[in-house]
């Protein structure tokens, strides 16, 4: 992304804050693992999408006195001896041609910065004292860790009490839910690269594989393009495994009849993708495969042909289980609609972007630049069957488009593309 694309973004947020009010927002910190070992670091979503840093540590801050904005971003100082064991830190110019943020300090100033205006007296940045606090406040569970933005709320509270907090990740959500044309770009580059880690395990895919011999194969095409990898943990599983909707084990070998089922998507410039394919091991659908695929495939067709502006969010994941209860009703797989919750597990359509459930505000309505999973899962454990077919859709103007239509997904492309081992 372009600095031009986060300039974008930020303006849009402060537009959207109060008068007199001060935002800040944490790239993030690393999490240990053990003894001197840290997770990989991974940037905080918001703050990719509003400076385009990827670096641990750095805080974005802006002021909106009236109508008027000014913006710091604080980022690590030099460390030749840190720097030595861990790699380079970005440098000021760096920063700031990256971001677009003219002001660039190092991160040990923000502390006594904040400080100063929350006491109200004059500052560089202006004079007087704000009103209003934003921070990016999202959890997923109560139960999360305080992460950088929670720590300072509890302090604010504690020491400013004065000030009104406001939680800025309510902006962020609406302002993320649809993408900009170099975001679409973006996921375009992604679905191609998560189309050849596809098609490379279909190729290699045989009877007594390893499910992390298929990751192997996913993982090394992936590395081809970028050293950014998939966009999160794949699910790669075969036989009765993939009744655990998230697996993550990799140990199961795919036994001659099973179905592979894979829940894979690369990322590209911070843009993830979400795609699943399911095929049997040997490259060949038998009856009962070929009748429950088939389902999944009318139904994702029918929704492609179905969504487009104005339609509600929620019949999309209802459109998905309705017709395919239909399918699977006309196949005489299910006796009664009703019981569909016995053949399908989980839901038919979430956002993806920055994330691969995209921190986005569900809409009531589909709008054109939304980009959503549609989501096909049958899971058949009498058969022993379990597989999804998902697809990621971009609303248009006029109906919506397939991003991922190029990666096979018809029994016959399936099964020419095994053939060709």
């Amino acid at each position: 992304m372009k600095s031009t694309f986060h300039q974008y973004n930020r303006q849009r947020l402060y537009e959207a804050m109060k008068p007199n009010s001060l935002a800040v927002f944490f790239s993030g910190e690393e999490i240990r693992k053990t003894n001197d070992e840290y997770y990989p670091f991974f940037a905080d979503r918001d703050f990719v999408y509003l400076t385009g840093i990827q670096q641990k540590e750095c805080v974005l801050l802006a002021l909106k006195d009236g109508e008027n904005v000014t913006e710091r971003l604080y980022i690590l100082p030099p460390d030749p001896m840190t720097e030595r064991w861990t790699g380079r830190r970005l440098k000021p110019e760096e920063a700031e041609a990256i971001s677009g943020v003219r002001d660039i300090r190092f991160v040990d100033a923000f502390s006594a910065d904040l400080h100063a205006m929350a006491a109200g007296g004059h500052y560089s940045m202006r004079s007087g004292s704000f009103e209003h606090l934003y921070l990016d406040l999202f959890r997923v569970s109560p139960n999360d860790i305080d992460r950088p933005a929670h720590q300072l709320s509890k302090r604010v509270q504690q020491e400013y009490p004065y000030l009104k907090i406001e939680n800025a990740n309510a902006i962020l959500r609406r302002l993320r839910l649809i993408k900009q044309p170099c975001e679409i770009e973006a996921m375009r580059k992604a679905e191609i690269i998560t189309g050849e880690g596809i098609l490379a395990m279909m190729k290699a895919s045989r009877p007594g594989m390893y499910e992390y011999q298929y990751k192997a194969e996913f993982d090394y095409a992936l590395s081809q393009h970028s050293p950014d990898g998939p966009g999160f943990p794949s699910i790669i599983s075969a036989g009765q495994n993939n009744f655990c909707i998230h697996y993550y084990a990799y140990t199961g070998q795919a036994q001659d009849g099973d179905m592979v089922l894979n829940d894979v998507g690369a990322q590209w410039d911070g843009h993830i993708t979400d795609v699943s394919r399911g095929w049997p091991c040997n490259g060949r659908f038998n009856d009962r495969q070929r009748l429950l695929y088939e389902c999944a495939l009318a139904t994702s067709n029918h929704m492609f042909a179905t969504i487009r502006p104005g339609m509600k969010m929620a019949d999309v994941d209802g459109g998905i289980r309705s017709y395919n209860a239909e399918r699977l009703r006309d196949a005489g797989v299910l006796k009664d609609v009703r019981d569909i919750g016995t053949y399908m597990w989980h839901g038919g359509a979430h956002h993806v972007g920055y994330d691969v459930h995209d921190v986005v505000e569900r809409p009531e309505l589909i709008a054109p630049g939304m980009v959503f999973c549609v989501d096909v899962g049958i899971y058949h454990e009498e058969w022993g069957i379990g597989f999804r077919l998902e697809d990621n859709c971009l609303v248009t103007e006029n109906g919506c488009e397939n991003l991922s239509a190029a990666i096979p997904r018809t029994i016959e492309d399936i099964e020419a593309v095994m053939c060709k081992r």
